[in-house]
């Protein structure tokens, strides 16, 4: 297994290589072998970190970092498909020689395969210094990437990002130095703050620091979490970034930045107890839950709509770990999983949709389901999924959360995310119901062609096979998971409730 979690590092690099070389088709196909073999080699960890913990080096992987890595790679096998129809459709196609569309192809790919990387590295990286470092690289690259048009709401959303997420890492940074100095009490000087040792010696450890390096993570890598009340960025970003960015800064990077939150959550739970951790997550995964369900009820930008619905889920994953229980520490790591697949799903048929529409306001997206015969169910049933409906994977990760509190006797905690997921849904489904369902007519900003074309809609079959894989994956992990995908998550559940 060695040698596969160093090819895991490797391979994204190599498709960075091949994003400089001139042509689009060697770019797109470069990458999306890069993410195909990436995802096989998650695949192939499953097994053996069920078992054990690898370690090479500077990597490491248990059950914990794997749940994570699988969604990485997963989104960025279905993004890297997606682009190949994506960014011919949005800036200009390859079947003319076109310098502009050339330039903008390359820099998305490097950054896209730079971003992958990143996010690749950030669960395997073994040390909470490594970890911030794979972290503040995901914000460098992935800014760019929100930035890669150049329009002026770009650019400010880029630099928000920038500037918010910075500053948390900041505090990031912070809450590594306060656990480097309670491991150095113990561990002396010279340790390198890798997780078995700290893990270790977590019973011993002086809990004050213990206790200030833990809030600090959950404000710095909770900026770029999205948790309240440092989630600002997050709506701007996600709108204004290229439709695959979106899907994996929703999808992968939010859910990264939580994998660092539970690396502290699982020293801070031996070494302080777990009601202190516990009651620090509940609060900001309420209020971030709240604030989520509120702006979901009132939201007149497509893309801003999924992007709160990705605040709403991580104040989700908040609660499921502030409850402690077995049963919701699971129900949490299959939640990464399913968000990770049906956001992916509906960042990605959002695109065909805006592409389609040429506008992101709500309002003027009508009757999606006719003009797009594909797209439109697709889009359907990844907000049913968002909304945990049967049979998807979201439903079965929320009732399993939901058992875990009520079997933990956390009444209140169980009873708000209940009336809170509930409104949650409510404002979804509004306003998707609107745009699949009224009659309208075509946008005035349509071209005549595209009135006469009707129902031949749908941009690129690229753009279309993702999602269907998407539902696949959604409904398998909510009907039956395969059985070594439910022992990596329990194992998961069990290395997160600070056993080993």
């Amino acid at each position: 297994m060695a040698a596969v979690m160093t090819m895991l590092v490797i391979v994204p690099l190599v498709a960075v290589v091949f994003s400089a070389v001139p042509g689009f088709r060697i770019r797109a196909w470069a990458t999306i072998i890069s993410a195909l073999l990436c995802l096989a080699m998650s695949i192939a960890l499953v097994v053996p970190v069920t078992r054990h913990t690898e370690t090479i080096g500077f990597l490491r992987a248990d059950a914990l970092s794997v749940v994570f890595l699988l969604g990485a790679t997963f989104l960025y096998a279905a993004t890297s498909v997606y682009a190949l129809g994506y960014l011919p459709a949005e800036y200009g196609g390859p079947d003319h020689d076109d310098p502009s569309f050339d330039s903008v192809s390359r820099r998305f790919y490097l950054g896209f395969n730079a971003f992958a990387w990143s996010l690749i590295c950030a669960p395997l990286v073994n040390g909470l210094a490594l970890l911030w470092v794979a972290v503040e690289v995901t914000t460098v690259v992935s800014a760019l990437l929100v930035a890669l048009e150049a329009s002026e709401q770009a650019s400010e959303a880029a630099w928000k990002y920038v500037l918010i997420a910075s500053s948390g890492l900041g505090i990031g940074l912070l809450a590594t130095i306060f656990m480097y100095f309670a491991g150095a009490q113990v561990l002396g000087q010279s340790y390198d703050l890798a997780f078995d040792p700290l893990i270790k010696v977590a019973a011993v450890l002086p809990p004050t620091p213990v206790r200030l390096a833990f809030v600090l993570a959950v404000v710095g890598y909770g900026t770029k979490v999205g948790l309240f009340p440092v989630h600002t960025w997050l709506p701007d970003a996600h709108a204004e970034a290229p439709t695959p960015v979106s899907a994996l800064l929703s999808g992968s990077l939010l859910a990264t930045s939580f994998y660092a939150i539970l690396r502290y959550h699982q020293i801070a739970v031996v070494t302080i107890g777990p009601r202190f951790p516990q009651l620090v997550l509940l609060v900001f995964g309420v209020l971030s839950l709240l604030v989520a369900a509120s702006y979901l009820l009132d939201q007149r930008n497509l893309k801003r709509m999924l992007a709160y619905s990705s605040i709403e889920h991580m104040g989700i994953l908040a609660i499921a770990v502030s409850f402690g229980a077995p049963l919701a520490l699971a129900g949490a790591l299959l939640h990464v999983l399913a968000h990770a697949a049906a956001k992916g799903n509906a960042f990605m048929a959002a695109g065909v949709i805006v592409q389609r529409y040429r506008t992101k306001e709500l309002v003027r997206i009508r009757d999606v389901l006719r003009r797009l015969p594909w797209t439109g169910p697709l889009f359907a049933m990844a907000v049913l999924a968002l909304s945990a409906m049967p049979p998807f994977g979201l439903f079965r990760s929320e009732f399993q959360i939901v058992a875990g509190g009520l079997a933990a006797s956390k009444m209140t905690g169980a009873a708000l995310l209940v009336v809170l997921v509930t409104v949650a849904f409510a404002g979804l489904m509004i306003s998707t119901t609107r745009m699949l369902f009224l009659p309208s007519t075509f946008p005035s900003n349509a071209s005549a062609a595209e009135h006469r074309r009707g129902r031949e809609a749908e941009t690129s079959g690229a753009m279309v096979i993702p999602l269907v894989f998407g539902v696949l994956v959604l409904v398998m992990l909510g009907v039956h998971p395969i059985p070594a995908l439910t022992d990596l998550i329990t194992a998961g559940a069990h290395e997160l409730g600070g056993n080993r």
